[in-house]
């Protein structure tokens, strides 16, 4: 065999492919743990959840719905399991949507411009895009816990009424509930730009 056919006989093996190179490289990522870049992060307990959701629905019954929105989002669950991060996001819709269309955008520009209002108008950026993703099981309970469907009382020919949801109705109040976070999301873009897009899809703290 010649020296030609000898080296094109080597180019054309594939055990090259098996060589893990990040392994040998110092500075490679499987040789360190990549966690050790983000700073700690509090963990939040479902009581501690609980509690501020107490506050936050005090604030709205006392007519404070912006102090009980900047009381959400003063406080996102980073760090804690996923029912205490469902239990703030039911707070976070449940707010939203007791704001009138009229004072979302003046609301969010005096947040927006307030000290700290940027990562603020981010973290509601945040918990938009949960609200959306997780579609009607995010937005049937909406006000924090799980509710009674609405029933309809329908009378039978035998005398007696039949009860029963009426047909529907699950899918209209998500449909409202939808179209509430698209409102907010909207108008967030308005006051903050495209870079709170931007931000909320890079930063690794998640909700």
């Amino acid at each position: 065999m010649s020296i030609i056919q000898q080296h094109t006989a080597s180019s054309l093996s594939d055990a090259w492919r098996t060589i893990n190179i990040d392994a040998l490289d110092p500075d490679s990522s499987q040789n360190f743990d990549t966690s050790t870049l983000h700073p700690p992060l509090p963990e939040i307990s479902e009581a501690d959840v609980r509690a501020l959701n107490g506050q936050i629905r005090q604030l709205l019954r006392g007519g404070d719905a912006e102090g009980a929105l900047r009381g959400c989002l003063e406080n996102p669950v980073y760090n804690g399991s996923e029912v205490a991060k469902d239990a703030h996001l039911q707070s976070v819709i449940e707010v939203l949507q007791s704001i009138k269309a009229s004072e979302m955008t003046p609301m969010l520009q005096r947040i927006y411009d307030s000290a700290g209002g940027s990562e603020l108008v981010d973290v509601l950026m945040k918990y938009l895009y949960k609200g959306m993703a997780g579609g009607s099981a995010s937005l049937s309970s909406g006000g924090g816990g799980p509710r009674t469907p609405t029933r309809n009382i329908t009378p039978q020919a035998t005398g007696f009424s039949q009860i029963g949801n009426r047909p529907g109705a699950a899918n209209e109040s998500t449909g409202a509930g939808m179209s509430v976070l698209l409102s907010w999301h909207e108008k967030v873009v308005d006051v903050a730009g495209l870079g709170s897009i931007q931000r909320c899809m890079t930063d690794w703290r998640k909700v």
